[in-house]
């Protein structure tokens, strides 16, 4: 695509990562999760609606930063993506009411923002994913701080304690400075419990290995882009057990539930009666009070797949 200005590259960037949080939340039924025909108590539809909203400007800052390193106006460690996503969660927070929506997906979406618009001339998946790797591998320790102020803003549920750099300690930040850690090592720490910060330290390797081709076969046969986006999500949760519902209740629960989205899939999903189902049964049985079997990081790794897609040319 060809871009009268640096402006009109950025904002076409931002409106590809809006829609694509737009399409995930909008996919059902999407398993435990809100969508656009099942809500939770405190979190609604619309409060996803309108953190994709309020997020998008700070992802069209990121498109701008990426913009600026292809020009060799700033270095990749300059791109402040740590500000970034504290912008976007602040934004994110002060938009609606239903509290944290979009954390995980605001760490994987930033980066991608930034590095397409680093890609100077035609777009490529390749060329975005070796961006990507630049971009979160010349992050900085005050990188690691905004994002630990972003976190403390919302207290998100299901984060492990750890003895050092636990985002609840405050003197974690002096740590952080002091012996120049940076956002990405923090990622490295977390990533065997979390599978953000696992996408982040392995290059994203469920986004483009496993959720994205999986997406284009699903969109591909069924002509339907709400099947391919829930057949997406029931792929990756099959074959990686969701960190959040781990953290919550346990490794084991987590490779159950994961064992029946395979099975969901295998039933044929949203193309067939029983497939239907069957993911209507494994809807039902997430859906716990408490929100612990919510497989929330399934679906930020969802919304990556469609940013690459969006990115990539999709037009519904």
């Amino acid at each position: 695509m060809n871009y009268s200005s640096s402006a009109e590259k950025a904002d076409h960037i931002a409106r590809c990562i809006e829609f694509a949080v737009l399409l995930e939340v909008s996919g059902y039924p999407k398993p435990g999760n809100v969508h656009r025909t099942a809500d939770f108590p405190e979190t609604r539809y619309e409060h996803f609606l309108a953190s994709a909203v309020a997020t998008a400007p700070s992802f069209r800052k990121a498109a701008r930063q990426g913009i600026k390193v292809a020009g060799e106006k700033i270095a990749p460690s300059e791109v402040g993506i740590g500000n970034i996503i504290k912008d976007a969660v602040d934004r994110m927070r002060r938009s609606q009411s239903g509290g944290n929506t979009l954390l995980g997906a605001i760490i994987l979406l930033a980066p991608i923002a930034a590095a397409a618009g680093m890609i100077r001339n035609s777009f490529s998946l390749p060329k975005l994913r070796e961006n990507i790797k630049v971009i979160v591998e010349s992050t900085t320790p005050e990188d690691a701080v905004a994002v630990y102020d972003a976190i403390a803003l919302l207290n998100p549920g299901g984060l492990n304690r750890v003895k050092k750099l636990d985002v609840t300690d405050p003197e974690s930040k002096k740590i952080l400075l002091g012996e120049d850690v940076t956002l990405f090592d923090t990622f490295e720490i977390a990533s065997s419990y979390d599978s953000v910060a696992s996408e982040w330290v392995h290059n994203y390797s469920i986004t483009f290995d496993l959720g994205y081709p999986y997406f284009v076969k699903q969109l591909e046969e069924t002509g339907d882009i709400n099947t391919a986006t829930v057949h997406a999500f029931l792929k990756i949760l099959a074959e990686v057990p969701d960190t959040f519902i781990s953290r919550k209740v346990g490794q084991a629960k987590a490779e159950i539930i994961s064992a029946e989205a395979g099975q969901v899939l295998k039933e044929g999903g949203l193309t067939t009666p029983l497939g239907r189902n069957l993911l209507q049964k494994l809807d039902s049985k997430l859906r716990d009070s408490a929100h612990k079997l919510s497989p929330g990081t399934t679906a930020d790794i969802t919304e990556a797949v469609l940013a690459l897609n969006n990115l990539n040319g999709y037009k519904p």
